[in-house]
């Protein structure tokens, strides 16, 4: 039985759907955000994987995307994307002969934040007989990758004597904390990292280094950060789809949240428990709810009905609102807390407008994590 046209209550579960219009409003807001601060806007495909949603984002403004691996990028390349920046340190000479590969297909900008890295990308783009851009990243507060500031001059004149390699400027992800007031901390936190990033691409510029791009910038921060003279390209994601991080931190509200798990109840164990058919492999549990200021996994679509409080495999524990009394094979809706892994973890999405299914989005860099 095809899905097309078919009313959500036909819909087999567990299955991601995707509110269509709130996707498309969502990808022009942000593409207007770019626009009003005129900076450029690179969004990353790591939320949603899918070639199609890409187009719409270029079709709104994007210069081109973001990706966090090459197998990843890869796939947006194959479908004919020719601007791609995997903002990831490429180490090693197997990943650094993959990414000469791809430059062969496209303008490939890798980020970078080691000599060794470096070292490894030069030879490869000479056997290759290409050009890699670089982008040397910083460590803006998050302290994941990238290296402290005072290192950069070092490492872009490395970039700038490297045969087969281009430098291009200077990238970072700050990403935000989730206190009491969060969006005044987002836009302080936005603002912050735009600064920082300003400042050190300006000192470089004085010691002689050429720094073209001035890359930030989260969903969260990246409106503020891009609102600082200087900046010039923002990286959001989980724009297109939001999620109840996204909602926490004041970026999005509920009823702009495009993506929910559809759920069957299964079984009722207590007046107050619904038991649901999906769990860790539908929702995912690599955000824990106390450290991002939540509730459980996932809440239900109306932001009250229900919560996700515990998880095993393939079973939500769902706490029920007084009175909220679902019955066995009943559908429930739910907002993950992390969309990014959600949809990593789901081989397809379900466009739906007015109640009915209009397209299925297969999840075409599921899994590529090399």
């Amino acid at each position: 039985m095809t899905l097309i046209g078919q009313p959500i209550e036909n819909v087999d579960t567990p299955s991601l759907l995707v509110d269509d219009e709130k996707l498309q409003a969502n990808i022009e807001r942000f593409a207007r955000i770019a626009r009003n601060a005129q900076v450029k806007l690179r969004p990353h495909i790591k939320t949603h994987k899918i070639p199609a949603i890409a187009a719409r984002q270029l079709q709104a403004g994007a210069v081109g995307i973001t990706a966090a691996k090459l197998s990843e990028a890869e796939v947006f390349i194959d479908s004919g994307i020719g601007d791609v920046f995997v903002a990831y340190p490429i180490v090693g000479a197997m990943k650094a002969r993959h990414a000469a590969h791809l430059a062969k297909k496209c303008r490939l900008i890798v980020g970078a934040d080691s000599a060794a890295g470096i070292q490894h990308l030069s030879k490869a783009a000479c056997e290759a007989g290409v050009t890699l851009f670089v982008r040397i990243e910083i460590n803006s507060g998050l302290n994941r990758s990238g290296i402290q500031p005072e290192r950069a001059a070092s490492l872009c004149r490395l970039v700038l004597d490297a045969p087969g390699l281009e430098l291009d400027g200077i990238f970072t992800f700050r990403g935000i904390s989730f206190p009491d007031a969060p969006s005044q901390e987002a836009e302080v936190l936005g603002r912050l990292e735009g600064e920082l990033m300003v400042d050190l691409a300006n000192c470089l510029r004085a010691d002689g280094i050429p720094i073209n791009e001035v890359s930030v910038g989260s969903t969260p921060s990246g409106e503020y950060a891009a609102r600082v003279s200087g900046v010039t390209e923002i990286r959001p994601g989980t724009y297109v789809f939001f999620d109840r991080m996204t909602m926490q931190s004041g970026t999005s509200t509920l009823d702009e949240i495009a993506l929910s798990i559809l759920t069957t109840v299964v079984s009722r164990p207590a007046p107050d428990i619904a038991i649901i058919d999906a769990g860790a492999k539908a929702f995912s549990g690599d955000v824990i709810p106390q450290n991002a200021g939540l509730q459980g996994y996932g809440v239900t679509t109306d932001g009250v009905s229900g919560i996700v409080i515990k998880m095993s495999e393939e079973h939500g524990f769902v706490k029920l609102a007084p009175g909220f009394q679902p019955e066995i094979g009943e559908k429930l809706a739910f907002f993950p807390n992390h969309v990014c892994t959600s949809v990593n973890l789901s081989n397809e999405l379900l466009l739906v407008r007015e109640g009915k299914v209009t397209e299925v989005l297969p999840v075409a860099a599921r899994g590529l994590r090399q």
